[in-house]
């Protein structure tokens, strides 16, 4: 038995860093997940694509590992990354989203929208108990994540 997570995220920020600079770290997978927290990690599958796994969260009696594939796709005239879902067997997850990098004036700004689906291999009896933790579980990560991202890119603009 399976528990389906949705997961649907947006945020908007806008950081010092020129929207250059911005572009070549979000466009570069490897790069960019260097910033996020609690990846085990990162498999190069070929042709812009990546299988993430992340580290295992829970308890010991209930942990859940998150494991999912992307191919990536981005356009620096459009300032956009977008991802998608990538036929992988060892995936738990389908996920997808994207990066909207526009320059402004001393500043860059960021759109991120990510949504998918988590597999929890847990009894349907566990639906309200897992769905509010994986649903904080992902937002707190993505959320550490843009918080190391403005860092990286000299900090945020208010």
């Amino acid at each position: 038995m399976t528990v389906s997570v949705d997961i649907d995220l947006g945020y908007e920020f806008a950081v010092k860093a020129p929207a250059k600079e911005v572009f070549a770290v979000l466009a570069d997978v490897p790069k960019s997940a260097s910033h996020f927290p609690k990846v085990k990690k990162l498999h190069d599958l070929g042709d812009n694509a990546y299988r993430w796994e992340m580290q295992k969260v829970g308890t010991a009696q209930v942990g859940i590992q998150t494991i999912y594939a992307c191919k990536y796709k981005s356009d620096e005239k459009k300032g956009s990354v977008t991802w998608a879902p990538h036929e992988d067997d060892k995936s738990n997850a389908q996920i997808s989203g994207s990066w909207k990098i526009t320059p402004g004036k001393d500043r860059t700004n960021i759109v991120l929208k990510t949504s998918g689906t988590v597999e929890v291999p847990l009894p349907a009896l566990m639906k309200m108990i897992v769905v509010p933790v994986v649903t904080s579980e992902f937002e707190g990560l993505v959320e550490k994540y843009i918080e190391n991202l403005c860092k990286a890119f000299g900090g945020e603009v208010e």
